[in-house]
């Protein structure tokens, strides 16, 4: 969220951020409702201050034996009236706050205005993608003929877009986990962390899915809880309404967890395979630092999510997301795009943010560089590190061999007990 004051003294500036994210939601009614805020605030004072004066004549007149009860109705009066203007005030908070919360991140200076991923510079490539002697299959055609993915049987069970994984099928999924929380963990420094896969209506709001994106949530019936989208939520809402000391700082958390997403706005996009599940496992990726650190914070996480795929040793390239493609509470975001040859093209695996103090400013996390210090906000990144079925799709695409079987990549060989390759 951003600082109100800050909206309300470059609305011209937000305006014109909105207009480059491709955002179309209207502040015409932001200063009428800021004014009539304080314009309230300042009536209430008004009021008390008479309130106060008036009591104090109360006291006086009862000492020297005057009658009171025409006084005391007046301050009575006065003070039905601050409560009336109380409660306005509390209605035209909320519409503000509610106005506050749909405004998303003001993107980092060097973020390219774009409309959409067409417009996503390339920073940086690793590995060449293999030439094939046959025609590469795409992996839900191998996984079906391996017969280690049903999805028949599992839209009999649940619906569309799910999947039964079995056999070395389901060893490869639970290898993929097991390969990044260990790279994350003895590599890169990260805290392994295991969290809940249902978070309250606080903890949406603090991370931004709430109140804008309700759509693509799992709401519990009856209950004010939501399955996880993504592990972001619950580890950035793990210091809500904390201070954290600056010695602690920065703090590295790797957490798996399924995750589960309605895909509301992805009616007809890949509607076969594992690239887009209504339930899927990720490892996140969660950094709190210091504002002054997060941009190198940043690049540090990009490079941990890099080297998932440098050791499994398949293809991707960087790019960097213009403003009308990046996340509502993003100021800066690289996507990492795996190469899957029977697309032969490039597809997102990871996204790796940083919300700067946005997502603080919601979730109210704060550091104090020392005790003498103020509060400030601190910094939060986040980033797939990575995203488990999508790296199994681009396992069975690269590592796909002319007699239908599948090589296992080196380093996942001991996490699958000795199993080199997968055969039909």
């Amino acid at each position: 969220m951003l600082d109100m004051k800050f909206v309300r003294d470059n609305l011209d500036l937000i305006r014109a951020m909105l207009k480059n994210r491709n955002n179309a939601l209207n502040l015409d009614n932001f200063s009428e409702l800021e004014q009539k805020r304080r314009a309230i605030l300042a009536e209430t004072e008004q009021l008390k201050s008479q309130r106060n004066s008036t009591s104090k004549k109360i006291g006086a007149m009862k000492k020297a034996g005057e009658d009171t009860e025409a006084i005391s109705a007046e301050v009575r009066k006065i003070g039905n009236k601050i409560s009336e203007l109380d409660a306005e005030l509390r209605d035209v908070e909320n519409n503000l706050r509610d106005l506050l919360l749909h405004i998303p991140n003001i993107p980092a200076a060097d973020v390219p205005i774009g409309l959409d991923d067409s417009q996503n510079p390339e920073i940086r490539k690793w590995g060449t993608p293999r030439s094939f002697d046959f025609e590469p299959k795409a992996h839900w055609e191998i996984g079906t003929a391996l017969n280690i993915f049903d999805f028949d049987r599992a839209g009999k069970v649940t619906g569309a877009r799910f999947t039964f994984y079995r056999g070395l099928g389901a060893r490869l999924e639970r290898a993929c986990i097991n390969f990044m929380m260990d790279l994350h963990a003895n590599k890169h420094g990260y805290t392994e962390m295991l969290a809940p896969y249902i978070v309250n209506r606080d903890s949406m709001i603090g991370t931004g899915q709430l109140p804008k994106f309700a759509a693509d949530m799992f709401k519990l019936e009856g209950l004010d809880y939501y399955l996880v989208p993504t592990a972001e939520v619950p580890m950035t809402n793990f210091h809500r309404d904390e201070i954290l000391s600056a010695e602690t700082l920065p703090e590295y958390y790797a957490c798996y967890t399924a995750c589960f997403r309605a895909e509301a706005g992805a009616a007809g996009r890949d509607t076969r395979g594992l690239i887009r599940q209504h339930q899927f496992n990720k490892v996140e990726l969660i950094k709190f630092t210091k504002p002054e650190d997060s941009w190198q914070e940043l690049e540090s996480m990009v490079d941990a999510a890099e080297d998932v795929l440098r050791v499994l040793e398949i293809p991707y390239h960087v790019v960097l997301l213009c403003t009308g493609d990046m996340s509502f509470t993003s100021a800066k975001t690289y996507d990492i795009e795996v190469w899957m040859p029977a697309q032969n093209k490039y597809r997102e695996i990871s996204s790796c943010s940083n919300c700067t103090d946005y997502q603080a400013r919601r979730a109210n996390i704060k550091f104090r560089r020392d005790k003498k210090s103020k509060p400030e906000f601190v910094h939060t990144l986040n980033g797939s590190g990575i995203a488990v079925g999508r790296t199994v799709a681009a396992i069975l695409e690269n590592y796909q061999q002319a007699d239908g079987s599948v090589k296992i990549p080196k380093a996942l060989v001991p996490y699958m007990g000795g199993v080199e390759k997968i055969r039909p």
